[in-house]
């Protein structure tokens, strides 16, 4: 009987410290999600002779360059990422929508995508005026599906529906000491409209 006892308890060990390797293995193999940051914003200068900016000039239609910084924080996992749907917002209305195609991005990357969005003109006019005044602030809602390339296994669909709030100098460029504006993951009662295009 003794043995029986002593056989049994020597496989729970087992079982125990297979069980704590199986969750220490699964702890280090999860991978992170990618960090999304706008970390140029601009209303781009004109190229008139006087060089004098678009909001200046109060320009009916325009322009936003912007640059977007996506950084993938895992040694082990590579990211595919479906097609990025970004919307940018004054308010409540739309200033413009951008499509970056999809792409896979290598383990430990950083990838900068550098575009631009044509401005709505029924906004464009609000949008300069406040800018010229320095209290404009934009919303950017971002929208895409992510999957995890871990061992040579691809993941399920991670969705992915980040927002951040973007304040404008009269400059026409992001305002404050810091000048980058992180994404985060869009709460449940401040969820921008997801618009797939």
């Amino acid at each position: 009987m003794f043995e029986y006892k002593s056989f049994y308890l020597w496989l729970f060990q087992v079982l125990g410290l297979l069980g704590l390797l199986a969750f220490f293995l699964w702890l280090g193999l999860r991978p992170k999600s990618p960090t999304y940051t706008i970390v140029e914003f601009s209303v781009p200068r004109s190229n008139s002779s006087n060089a004098t900016s678009l909001v200046d000039q109060g320009s009916q239609d325009g322009a936003v360059l912007f640059n977007l910084e996506i950084d993938n924080p895992n040694q082990d996992s590579g990211i595919y990422h479906e097609d990025i749907f970004m919307t940018f917002y004054y308010g409540q209305d739309t200033v413009g929508q951008k499509t970056v195609p999809s792409f896979y991005q290598g383990k430990d990357e950083t990838r900068q995508i550098v575009d631009r969005i044509d401005g709505n003109g029924q906004v464009w006019k609000t949008l300069l005026a406040a800018i010229r005044n320095a209290t404009a602030e934009m919303k950017v809602g971002l929208v895409t599906s992510i999957r995890y390339r871990t061992l040579g296994h691809k993941s399920k669909h991670h969705q992915m529906n980040l927002q951040g709030l973007i304040k404008i100098g009269s400059d026409g460029k992001i305002l404050g000491k810091k000048k980058k504006v992180k994404l985060t993951h869009a709460s449940k009662k401040r969820k921008l409209r997801a618009t797939r295009f």
